[in-house]
């Protein structure tokens, strides 16, 4: 796998599972909250004046350590939550700016499996040479007291369940999965379960920011990680420093519409991997048009509602697993020939590719095991936002818009987005603009066919912003720093290493 196609994998939370680290040994230290120069938040001394133990990683180059924090910042004194957090030292030459801490999104995606596994070592050797990289695994994710909510045969049942009900009893058989996976997370995690908010994880950021001994926060954050790094300058806006929000989300929206939003996204990227696609020799979809190719890939997905196919695994490729696996494939166009394979060979009976594409957009590994990533993404998003939906009821007669907004995906994601209806913690945020009043001026970066997180979004968020800028990569594909485009890493670099912003409302091809 090349960087580019691992920036991808990587910002989207579905990380391959063989590129995480774990394990940490060793010894070494670290400046306190003096030495940033700015105030603990009252009751926080403590945690804004401990000291990290810095450990060899055993990866060459890279330390690790852990930082304690409030499991309830409204109520420090209840108990603790260890934060697992890695750095790789900048490498010279140039004075050191500071920490560039770096979010892969998800959420659920493990920061330190992408600090390690690509931005430390493939983001501009300018960048590395000047900024110590560092990440943080967010509370319930990773290595910082994950989130566990299903075994691994649990879940295999669970991504096979039909979410595109046809009739009663196939309603009733979704949201009784719905249920097994809210209360096994409340079984196996429910301590932890109303602690791991956006907000939490933000205020986290800002306790390392102190212990790293930067008066300011340097941030790239990718996906949902451009919510967490808005919401820390909303929260820390005279600590905010240079933050790259990189395929923007919009806080300002409810669940319903972001996830209505996010159908017509994945619409537009179908519709670009169509129009790709009936212009190759061997299209599986035919070779006409976007609208034949939509129509054979629906009657692929009908075919397997009725009948699902062998994978050589002992698992069948059901309907709701091939479209999981045409959907991991959306978010980058290097994945299109993946696909184009793996869609001839389910119509040849075999849906060894497109269960390949869903496990790794499940981050199940060959032994059956998932790592905690849509454990955590259902913790995070479930408290983050009130549900979309209170029952099956209200999906029924949204489901015409979701349509409307995909052909193809549109009552799969309406059905999908129940699952926090039956969340058992109640959520603690809900839709808000951020302005981070009295901030430095943040870079935006929103791409145009972008299908996880709609363009709009970043004009948005930028338009919120108080010192928001806008930068725009017209093209394919979910994110936009580091996959190609000269124009784009240049105008990120120079904010970076200078600290000037591209123009407001620049657009990159």
């Amino acid at each position: 796998m090349d960087t580019r196609r691992l920036l991808r994998t990587f910002a989207i939370g579905i990380g391959t599972a063989g590129l995480l680290i774990s394990g940490c040994s060793g010894s070494g230290s670290s400046p306190n909250a003096s030495a940033a120069g700015t105030a603990a938040p009252e009751g926080l001394s403590t945690y804004y004046t401990q000291k990290l133990s810095w450990r060899d990683c055993g990866v060459e180059g890279f330390e690790c350590t852990a930082m304690k924090a409030p499991r309830d910042y409204d109520q420090p004194d209840d108990g603790d939550i260890d934060l697992a957090v890695s750095r790789k030292k900048a490498t010279g030459p140039g004075k050191r700016i500071g920490s560039l801490l770096v979010n892969p999104g998800g959420p659920g995606g493990s920061a330190i499996g992408y600090l390690q596994g690509y931005a430390a070592l493939g983001y501009p050797a300018p960048v590395r040479a000047r900024y110590d990289m560092v990440a943080i695994d967010p509370r319930g994710v990773a290595r910082s007291e994950p989130v566990e909510c299903l075994t691994g045969k649990e879940m295999d049942a669970y991504t096979q369940v039909d979410q595109t009900p046809d009739d009663d009893a196939e309603v009733r058989k979704l949201t009784a999965a719905f249920e097994k996976f809210a209360t096994g997370c409340e079984t196996r995690s429910g301590e932890i379960l109303p602690y791991v908010s956006t907000v939490d994880t933000a205020r986290d950021m800002d306790v390392l920011r102190a212990l790293l001994g930067d008066e300011k926060l340097h941030y790239v954050g990718a996906s949902y990680g451009t919510f967490l790094g808005a919401t820390y300058a909303d929260l820390f806006p005279q600590r905010a420093g240079r933050l790259v929000l990189d395929g923007a989300m919009d806080p300002s929206l409810k669940a319903i519409d972001m996830n209505r939003d996010q159908t017509a996204g994945f619409e537009g990227a179908f519709q670009s991997f169509a129009a790709d696609c009936v212009k190759q020799p061997e299209c599986p979809l035919g070779t006409t048009s976007t609208a034949d190719a939509a129509a054979a890939l629906k009657q692929l997905f009908k075919d397997l509602d009725a009948k699902p196919i062998p994978t050589g695994d002992d698992r069948e490729l059901t309907e709701s697993l091939a479209t999981t696996g045409v959907i991991a494939a959306m978010y980058d166009e290097a994945a299109w020939p993946q696909l184009r394979e793996a869609l001839e060979g389910a119509q040849r009976s075999d849906g060894s590719g497109l269960l390949s594409l869903a496990d790794s957009y499940y981050e199940r590994g060959p032994n059956g095991k998932y790592e905690n990533l849509m454990f955590a993404n259902a913790a995070v998003n479930c408290l983050d936002l009130p549900p979309a939906f209170d029952g099956p009821d209200a999906v029924e007669k949204a489901v015409p818009d979701f349509e409307k907004a995909s052909p193809v995906f549109g009552r799969g994601f309406a059905w999908a987005s129940l699952n926090c209806a039956y969340w058992p913690t109640k959520a603690t945020g809900t839709p808000h603009r951020t302005e981070a009043k009295g901030a430095a001026p943040i870079v935006v970066v929103g791409t145009t066919r972008d299908p996880a997180t709609p363009y709009k979004w970043s004009e948005a968020l930028a338009e919120q912003l108080s010192s928001g800028t806008l930068l725009t990569y017209e093209g394919d594909g979910h994110t936009a720093y580091g996959r190609g485009s000269d124009c784009i890493d240049t105008a990120i670099n120079t904010y970076l290493l200078e600290g000037t912003p591209p123009t407001d409302g620049k657009k990159c091809t």
